[in-house]
């Protein structure tokens, strides 16, 4: 199994290690919480946008791979919306949680950027199969991780009706983690400032 395969795999699972300190060492303050609170705002309308086009085929773990090539809406300007706002979203839990600064912060966008530019080769190589000259096109004038001022071509861009319903109900297990992520890290708020 290369790495990319792995970490797609068990994508769900990669972010338990930057967890584990991220909690033992959270000193977080009403600032901290304030600002990790907008890069997780952020990060989650991204993976919100990218999902109502994309799907639930977002969280499959078996094979990388596509029945439909994304071309529109947020993968108009950037080839992996859905990891930019993961990486959004890690930041933003480890400023709420002040944990080791600025090393864990650091280590938390290096660590996902790491990580995904592996699975973002598996991906790349099996879209590329799938699609051909369709998905050529596309990876020629879409950048994989830099977003683009202007969108892919208009009359390139996919046909797909955003699904808002779809990407709620897609979403649930990021909205309950990150969740669960808040709260545990507002009750260490209070449990240190007691």
């Amino acid at each position: 199994m290369t790495l990319g395969k792995f970490f797609f795999k068990y994508r769900s699972y990669t972010p338990l290690p930057f967890l584990i300190p991220l909690l033992l060492y959270a000193r977080p303050t009403i600032t901290t919480i304030a600002i990790g609170l907008v890069f997780i705002l952020i990060g989650e309308i991204i993976r919100f946008w990218g999902v109502s086009y994309a799907g639930s085929e977002t969280r499959t773990t078996g094979k990388p791979g596509a029945s439909n090539l994304i071309t529109q809406g947020p993968f108009a300007f950037v080839r992996n919306p859905l990891y930019i706002g993961n990486i959004f979203l890690y930041f933003g839990v480890s400023i709420m949680s002040n944990s080791l600064v600025p090393y864990l912060q650091i280590v938390s966008i290096l660590y996902f950027v790491f990580q995904y530019y592996f699975i973002i080769l598996e991906e790349e190589a099996e879209l590329k199969i799938i699609f051909g000259e369709k998905y050529k096109h596309y990876f020629e004038n879409v950048n994989r991780f830099l977003p683009k001022f202007s969108p892919y071509i208009p009359e390139k861009q996919s046909n797909k009706n955003k699904d808002l319903k779809a990407a709620y109900i897609s979403e649930k297990r990021t909205f309950q983690s990150i969740f669960i992520s808040i709260i545990m890290i507002v009750l260490i708020y209070f449990l240190i400032n007691q």
